[in-house]
């Protein structure tokens, strides 16, 4: 939990298919986060630069337990791909898009259209090039990466916020 209001949104979503435990950002709860089989980095404020930790424990856990990544959660994973986050040249904070899942999507049908909602001032600058992390989904008016799946070491990640009532 990177204190972010989404949090417990989010926590309410996956109740549905697995029992979740929060740690917070600030008291790493290290029993739990071991006993793990997914570990969520959630939505919050600031930028991944700020949460040295998680990316400690993205570091540690990557390859050794499925990892998903909302948000916040999506830039830290990138960044720590060494992905540059940076400010985007719009804010999108409570604001609906359209995006587009692309052909080399697994999870979701190619060329389907979602609207999500979207609650962030940076992105992914690209290009951004990497051995198994793929972009999957765009945004179809600013073509900005909206979602990224890494099958080889079982991480996903989503811009935007797939708890949101948008």
């Amino acid at each position: 939990d990177h204190q972010d209001s989404f949090t417990f949104n989010l926590v309410h979503l996956l109740n549905s298919f697995d029992k979740v435990h929060v740690t917070n950002y600030f008291d790493i709860n290290q029993n739990k986060l071991n006993k793990a089989n997914l570990v969520v980095f959630s939505p919050g404020p600031g930028e991944p630069k700020n949460y040295p930790t998680s990316s400690s424990i993205y570091n540690l856990i990557k390859g050794k337990k499925k990892i998903l990544g909302i948000c916040l959660g999506f830039q830290q994973i990138l960044y720590n791909e060494k992905g540059c986050i940076t400010q985007q040249k719009n804010i999108y904070h409570g604001y609906q898009s359209k995006i587009k899942v692309l052909q080399n999507s697994k999870l979701f049908n190619k060329n389907h259209i979602f609207t999500v909602g979207r609650y962030h001032s940076l992105k992914l600058k690209e290009p951004f090039h990497s051995k198994y992390i793929n972009i999957t989904m765009r945004c179809m008016k600013t073509k900005i990466a909206m979602a990224f799946e890494d099958r080889t070491n079982q991480i996903y990640g989503f811009q935007f916020h797939p708890e949101s009532f948008l």
